[in-house]
């Protein structure tokens, strides 16, 4: 076999759907957030603003998360020192955890390297743990819920998004003795809906199954605390597995769940992916504690956050962009082909100093290919007006379709 022709053919095919993904170079700034350093592949430097990241509320940048980074730096050095079994667990680590806990209101929390591993470590354990376990999944589920539902070799349903009557039929098809559980998320990251979260809680509830929920894009930025979406609705003490991140309102890196003291002794003692890995440095733990506490009390900032999101969709619609505006902070723009998306990409960046990463397939479905714009409490009315004029004149200049688009 010719490796070389082999792995030269996959990347000529991105290339030629227009879905080959280029990493840029960006040197973020502090304390000038959403302000970056585009490094161009010839050295050549640029000002930009950054609009796709996920640092939603700054906190990569707050005074309160820096000091007790540094302070943990000073006082522990860089790494852990290995896996939470060897050397890796800290007081920084079971302070992040007790902190994560009484966030959601739940007995224990349990830290991973990431959302994705505590996604994918989790859902691919419970098998082990709950013989017969049959998943019942939402069809838009992380990439990270669907590798783990399928490395566990259980039995699996796909239910279509958010589709109650699909998700009913196929509980009432099984074995109603059968152990059960239902993976959903609250906020669907591409479109920015919102799940029927107490509508599946009675499902649940109805054919005795558990719960286990995603609330990466929404721990920090809903709730009276930032608990979630679920908390926002008063519906936590009825989830039985809470899984979120701190990669992004809270601004520093790592992921958990957080649930009875039982399922994450459970989960703990059973998930390789959990067991072999070394656990985050101190510092990021440190850090990342320090986030969470300053959010459980900084409704200013989440507020300021939800008006910067309808700000930008309102003037947006005002152009007549085909944008999806389901309510939540997330903003995206239809282009609806990969070519043209990229090519919007590289102009804003190239021609106004505007960073927006296209959104493709498999990320998102053929033929719905997106801008997805996260506005954020840093992004001021100046890069507001800035963003505006330029997607109002790039769409005209590419002779997009505004009116047959609109969502």
């Amino acid at each position: 076999m010719d490796y070389s022709r082999a792995f030269d053919d996959a990347l000529a095919k991105l290339h030629d759907e227009g879905r080959y993904r280029t990493f840029f170079d960006i040197e973020r700034r502090k304390g000038q957030f959403p302000h970056a350093t585009w490094v161009r592949p010839d050295g050549e430097e640029r000002e930009i603003a950054v609009w796709c990241g996920n640092d939603y509320l700054g906190m990569g940048q707050h005074p309160v998360v820096l000091k007790a980074m540094h302070e943990a730096l000073d006082a522990t050095g860089a790494g852990s020192g290995g896996t939470r079994n060897i050397s890796g667990t800290t007081v920084y680590h079971k302070r992040l955890e007790a902190e994560l806990a009484d966030l959601h209101g739940k007995e224990a929390a349990l830290l991973f390297t990431s959302a994705y591993i505590a996604n994918d470590a989790t859902l691919s354990t419970l098998a082990r743990l709950l013989p017969g376990l049959i998943i019942y999944s939402d069809a838009l589920n992380h990439a990270s819920m669907i590798e783990g539902i399928r490395r566990n070799g259980g039995e699996k349903r796909i239910f279509r998004h958010n589709d109650l009557d699909h998700l009913r039929a196929l509980l009432e098809a099984d074995d109603p003795d059968a152990p059960k559980l239902i993976a959903f998320e609250s906020i669907y990251s591409m479109d920015g809906d919102f799940a029927p979260i107490a509508a599946i809680l009675d499902l649940a509830d109805e054919f005795n199954a558990m719960s286990y929920i995603d609330e990466v894009h929404a721990v920090g930025m809903y709730g009276p605390r930032g608990g979630g979406v679920a908390e926002r609705d008063g519906l936590m003490g009825r989830i039985d597995i809470i899984n979120g991140t701190l990669a992004k309102a809270y601004g520093v890196m790592g992921g958990y769940i957080a649930a009875s003291e039982r399922i994450c002794d459970a989960i703990r003692s059973y998930a390789p992916g959990f067991i072999f890995t070394t656990s985050l440095p101190p510092a990021v733990a440190a850090g990342a504690a320090a986030s969470v506490a300053h959010l459980k009390a900084d409704q200013t900032l989440r507020d300021l956050h939800q008006e910067r999101a309808r700000v930008l969709k309102m003037r947006l619609k005002g152009m007549g962009l085909p944008i999806i505006d389901h309510g939540s902070h997330i903003v995206p723009v239809i282009v609806g082909n990969p070519v043209h998306t990229k090519m919007l990409s590289d102009m804003l960046l190239e021609d106004h100093g505007i960073y927006a990463q296209p959104i493709n397939f498999p990320t998102v479905p053929r033929g719905t290919e997106r801008l997805r714009f996260t506005p954020s409490p840093v992004h001021g009315p100046g890069e507001m007006d800035r963003l505006v004029r330029a997607m109002d004149a790039l769409w005209s200049h590419c002779a997009l379709n505004r009116a047959e688009l609109s969502a």
